[in-house]
């Protein structure tokens, strides 16, 4: 029905009766109906009959028929139509640009041309467009069919939103335990009910040594020095761990241990990786608001607006407060991307589709990408709901430009004073740029005036130019150049800002070669059981976003990010799988402690530091390693924690860690170590590498390239830069031993080691073998390792007499390999 008679007759019937509004809605929801619930005529049939059924058994029958039906698609029948196949519903009735059969024929999609072997017609491709516009008519056709699959995808939200994840974070009660005498924290109370419940009694505490060990790798990711492990075990006040967290928690090297942890689900690099592999020689910007941010105690709500849209809150005390809210926005850009695509809108899309799937793995624990090409097939999110996103990011500016080679935004840090200085750089410039215009001019002039009437200035007039104006120009140029060398740069990070505000419609099958309708920003629907006001059209809705994410009803956001601390500091989380809270990730084995924990996290101020604290402080954390038969029968995984897991280093820690035992690590903070300026190839055109790693700075601040990692990392299961990965794995394989016995790095940290070792001359060999071990594991030696290590030290220097002569060498040459040995030994590299 027309619009225009449709609201005639609207207001018509609504004047007539009080029932008029409900005729009314009659005659509009008949309006509406959709050419899927339409009864085809009879000139519609003849037109299936005589355009449409040849054309399928033509074309369609052999492969998609009643003997064969490739990816579970039939299309004899008007029941296999509706249904569709493996790749989704065929058509939408109505709407051929949203449909795929129409898609197929077209070749609009690569992974998907049918017939495979030879593009329909025009005529024909005309015919089935025609077809679908029609409303897909068939002889006696159930139509309830083509609603049904009009409608799947769909989903029973108030039955979705019963998933444990998707549910509201609730307080639970402290659960009721015998042994009340073990509980020093909450967190305890849950752990041990569990326990309990299994007939397992928790393991005794850990010693003191093992304690400070654990502790001070877990939160700074470095080794307890000795003087500190002395104060530790001289102080017998109850408070006396307590005081060893704090002092931890304070210390700098914290923010750089916990934004390591951090910077695995933002995907930080130093490169773009995928292509071209071009330098974000400003990222390192990122990487130390980080680790300022967890130093400072920035809420996590805060921390996470901040990276979402840090340009969009309000306006900021200073500069300073400014510019780090424009470098947290570099979160957003930071992902690997193809600069040298030649599809621009592709591009585009594919940058946007990285950035929700990390928004939604790192911050929600849901795979929001999958949902680009279709319905998520798990978990209830639409490709309505992903678009819904898609609009925002499109809307946010993280790309200069997309031609080859693409080129990232990066928002300016320059104060007005430095704004200032360059514009005044750039008066000079443009002053000496226009004295060379005005002598060009004026000796073009010349050669035109003496050339005569019919005189034409040549392409390249300046070799005629006089000796003087030419030597004139020379000067100036070289000033020009000088300028422009001298010329001051603004500081800039990678980041985010607003652009056009623009809806996208839905990609149908994630081609943006064929769109269907538009969605209007939105944020998923299962986790908004409240209707969300419509988003603004001035702003691109990222602030909405975050705060949104952020606030106290969402349902993910704080299970997340709580399930993820748990899991770097016990080795694994409560929910096994922090990536995926969806339906594919692991039930939480504890879910009551957990919503505990999120509960509380929010409640105390999205406090990091008092989420640690609250976990370190209590006697689950202070359990020892040691093995219990029983429990392990019961429960082999140690999913309720009985005890303790052992566990390795990460590959940082153990790069930091014999840097510093053996007095060579550099504890300078902060700054940038590549060696490629910023947007310059990381590769040259014979594929040679210009960074280097030959710095004895933290681990964090070694540069991270994409698709050519430092060795030693990828050794160790450093997280790969171009995924987002909370759960790095932990492997044991023979080349991380053949690293520790063979590379420069244990080499020359052992020499070193010797070296401190052999200059204390007033030690006994007894006591310097001590002072090795309690530099390296925390611990003094028993008798039987010291009485070993000096056997050992005795014999190699007997092996080293047929090559050394000299006595001083072979000693310190037996000294070196003691040492290396600590360094390769499973107790430097491990935790108990």
């Amino acid at each position: 029905m027309p619009a225009r008679l449709r609201d005639r007759l609207f207001s018509f019937v609504k004047k007539q009766s009080p029932s008029g509004l409900l005729i009314a809605a009659v005659v509009l929801t008949v309006s509406q109906l959709s050419a899927a619930e339409k009864q085809p005529n009879q000139q519609e049939i003849q037109f299936f009959e005589a355009k449409i059924r040849p054309l399928l058994i033509k074309h369609c029958y052999d492969c998609h028929g009643a003997d064969a039906q490739e990816s579970g698609l039939r299309v004899d029948t008007f029941k296999g139509i509706a249904k569709g196949g493996k790749a989704g519903s065929l058509l939408v009735p109505g709407k051929p640009d949203q449909s795929l059969l129409i898609t197929a024929v077209k070749y609009q999609a690569s992974d998907l041309q049918m017939p495979p072997d030879e593009k329909l017609s025009k005529q024909e491709i005309e015919d089935l467009t025609n077809w679908v516009k029609m409303g897909a008519p068939y002889p006696n056709a159930d139509l309830s069919l083509l609603r049904a699959s009009s409608e799947k995808g769909k989903y029973d939200l108030e039955k979705e939103r019963q998933f444990w994840s998707f549910q509201p974070v609730k307080k639970p009660a402290l659960p009721a335990v015998k042994h009340k005498d073990w509980v020093k924290t909450p967190i305890d109370q849950f752990v041990l009910s569990k326990l309990e419940q299994a007939g397992l009694t928790p393991a005794k505490p850990a010693d003191k040594r093992t304690l400070i060990r654990r502790t001070t790798f877990d939160l700074t990711g470095l080794p307890p020095t000795p003087e500190e492990i002395e104060d530790f075990l001289n102080d017998t006040s109850p408070q006396a761990f307590e005081k060893v967290v704090d002092r931890l928690l304070a210390s700098p090297h914290y923010g750089e241990h916990w934004g390591r942890h951090w910077l695995d689900i933002a995907r930080y690099a130093d490169s773009n990786g995928l292509d071209e592999n071009i330098a974000f020689g400003n990222a390192w910007k990122y990487r130390d608001y980080v680790v300022n941010a967890l130093n400072k105690d920035k809420p996590y709500d805060l921390f996470l607006k901040e990276q979402l849209a840090g340009d969009l809150l309000e306006p900021a005390k200073d500069v300073a407060e400014r510019n780090e809210r424009l470098v947290a926005t570099g979160f957003l850009s930071l992902g690997p991307k193809v600069l040298a695509e030649v599809d621009e809108t592709k591009m585009e899309m594919d940058i946007i589709d990285e950035q929700i799937n990390t928004i939604g793995v790192s911050l929600m624990g849901m795979t929001l990408g999958c949902a680009r090409c279709h319905d998520h097939k798990f978990d209830p999110i639409s490709a309505h709901d992903y678009y819904g996103l898609a609009g925002i990011l499109k809307s946010t500016k993280t790309m200069e430009h997309y031609k080859k080679i693409a080129r990232w935004h990066e928002n300016s840090l320059a104060t007005k004073e430095e704004l200032k200085e360059q514009a005044e750089w750039d008066k000079k410039i443009k002053t000496e740029e226009e004295k060379i215009a005005a002598l060009v001019k004026s000796e073009n002039e010349r050669l035109k005036k003496e050339g005569g009437k019919d005189f034409k200035l040549p392409k390249k007039p300046e070799p005629s130019y006089s000796k003087e104006a030419k030597a004139e120009l020379k000067t100036l140029r070289d000033q020009v150049a000088s300028l422009k060398k001298e010329r001051p740069e603004v500081p800039t990070a990678l980041g985010a800002t607003e652009r056009e505000i623009i809806d996208v419609p839905i990609h149908i099958r994630g081609s943006h070669l064929t769109l269907g309708e538009t969605v209007p920003r939105h944020v998923p629907v299962v986790l908004s059981p409240q209707p969300e006001k419509p988003f603004s059209k001035e702003t691109s809705g990222r602030l909405k976003f975050a705060e949104w994410l952020t606030s106290r009803e969402h349902p993910l956001t704080s299970r997340v990010f709580v399930n993820r601390v748990w899991r770097w500091h016990f080795g694994k989380g409560i929910v096994a799988t922090p990536d995926n809270f969806g339906k594919l990730g692991a039930k939480p084995t504890n879910q009551a402690l957990l919503d505990w924990m999120a509960a509380n996290f929010m409640e105390k101020g999205w406090s990091i530091k008092d989420l640690h604290r609250m976990i370190l402080l209590s006697n689950t954390w202070r359990m020892s390693s040691e093995f219990n038969e029983k429990a392990a029968t019961v429960d082999p995984d140690n999913n309720l924690l009985w005890r303790v897991d052992v566990r390795r280093l990460d590959a940082e820690s153990i790069r930091d860690s014999i840097l510093a035992v053996s007095d060579g690590l550099d504890l300078t903070m902060g700054g940038s170590l590549l060696t490629v300026e910023n947007r310059a190839f990381v590769f040259n055109h014979e594929s040679k590498d210009a960074v280097t790693y030959d710095f004895d700075r933290r681990s964090l601040y070694l540069p991270v390239i994409r698709n050519h990692l430092f060795g030693m990392f990828m050794l160790f299961d450093y997280a790969d830069a171009s995924v987002l990965n909370g759960n790095r794995s932990s492997t044991t394989v023979a080349p991380q031993a053949l690293f520790l016995l063979n590379s420069h790095l244990v080499e020359e940290a052992s020499q070193r080691m010797a070296d401190t070792i052999l200059s204390q001359t007033a030690l006994s060999p007894e006591q310097k073998i001590q002072h090795l071990f309690l530099k390296s594991f925390g611990r003094l030696p028993s008798e039987l390792e010291v009485s070993k290590s000096l056997q050992f030290l005795d014999e190699l220097e007997k092996d080293l007499q047929a090559e050394q002569s000299d006595s001083e060498k072979r000693i310190h040459r037996s000294w070196q390999v003691l040492c290396q040995s600590i360094f390769a030994s499973s107790e430097f590299i491990y935790l108990r």
